[in-house]
């Protein structure tokens, strides 16, 4: 059970701030099971410990490496079961690595294409 001497603790409001995500993203979050069920204080105010805070940090890397909200669930619900699950999820990381790399190779030769298209215009002067 959870202790709550144990962790500091974060309100949603300092949880949004560390996070960059609004309250009402964090409730949203909760509300289709990317985030465990976050813990209340005594008047029922949610409390974020250091691990909610990590996991949100690691969402927000498969996010912002394109990993669509239904595979983030995928992998939140596989999470919620345990070492059972470890080989599923890091084959799901396995794929979404391979994509990504796949991703940074597009955008180099598009980065490289940019370069060639400035060095030309550079030329003309």
């Amino acid at each position: 059970m959870y202790n709550q001497y144990m962790d500091k603790t974060y309100t949603i409001k300092e949880t949004a701030k560390l996070t960059n995500l609004s309250a009402h993203t964090l409730r949203y979050y909760e509300k289709i099971g990317l985030l465990p069920e976050i813990q209340r204080d005594p008047n029922g105010y949610r409390e974020y410990i250091e691990a909610d805070i990590s996991w949100i940090y690691f969402l927000l890397r498969l996010r912002d490496t394109g990993m669509s909200i239904e595979n983030m669930k995928t992998f939140a619900n596989l999470r919620s079961q345990g070492n059972q699950t470890v080989e599923e999820r890091k084959n799901m990381l396995k794929i979404h690595r391979t994509k990504m790399m796949e991703d940074i190779s597009k955008l180099q030769t598009n980065l490289e294409k940019i370069n060639d298209k400035i060095a030309f215009y550079s030329s003309l002067k």
